[in-house]
Formats: C-alpha cells, structure tokens, sequence
C-alpha cells in the first residue's frame, strides 16, 4: 500500500480540524476569564469609539485593532491612544485563546481570531476604517 505524501497528510489533517472546528466551537462559551476579559473590553471601548469614528483606528483583518492616522489623535492624547490600543490587542489575544481553550480545542485559536476578524469587520458601523484582504485600508 502506498502512503499519502507528509504535505496530504497534513493537510488532510489540517482539513478534518477545521471542520471539527466549524462544527463545534461554541464562539459565546463563558468563563470567568472571557466575561473578564470582556468586561475590559466594554469598558475601553467608549474611550475608543471616537478614534474609530474620525478614522484613527482601523480593524485589522487579523482580529486586532491598529492606530491608522496618529495624526487624528491630538499629541496630547497620543500616549494614551497608543496605550488603549495596547491594552486591547492583549485583551483580543487573550480572547481568542480563552475560547479556544475553553471548546478543549486550543488549537482553533487562529480559526477563531480569523472568525472574529471577518465578524467585528462586517459588524463596524458605516465611516470606520477596515483592512481588506489585501491589508489596504477602505472605510465602510
């Protein structure tokens, strides 16, 4: 008998992952760590909401948040700008391997951070700024 190439088998593997991924990850699974995180979260997002709004910050297509045109942000505010997008980027790794860890699958974290990428882009309001597929910066 003959036997699958490593790269088939690989993929192979990879494949039946995905789909036990695309299956069963509970993307709303709460734990005492998620609500934490997300609370945080919550609480950041009204200091962010007005750099989103004038086209500072962008979603990234990678699930994370970018500071777009610092010349938005007035210098005074910049350092602090800088530190909330810091803070949130933890906060959105930290998520994804959460969930992932809580479906007992840490191995779909990088599935789930794509998913909530293509989520948080398709939910930002009309006027933010997003990255395409290709990286490049369009406002919805």
């Amino acid at each position: 008998m003959k036997r699958a190439p490593a790269s088939l088998l690989g993929l192979c593997l990879m494949l039946l992952s995905l789909c036990a991924y695309a299956q069963g990850a509970n993307l709303d699974i709460d734990t005492p760590t998620i609500a934490a995180i997300k609370t945080a979260q919550q609480a950041r997002h009204a200091q962010l909401k007005p750099f989103y709004d004038n086209g500072a910050l962008g979603l990234t297509r990678d699930g994370l948040i970018a500071l777009r045109d610092a010349s938005l942000v007035p210098l005074a505010q910049r350092a602090a700008v800088q530190a909330l997008v810091a803070e949130e980027n933890r906060d959105r790794v930290a998520l994804y391997r959460e969930i992932a860890r809580a479906n007992g699958h840490p191995e779909w974290e990088a599935d789930i951070r794509a998913t909530f990428a293509s989520r948080w882009i398709a939910k930002a309001p009309s006027g933010w700024y997003v990255q395409n597929a290709n990286g490049e910066w369009v406002r919805k």
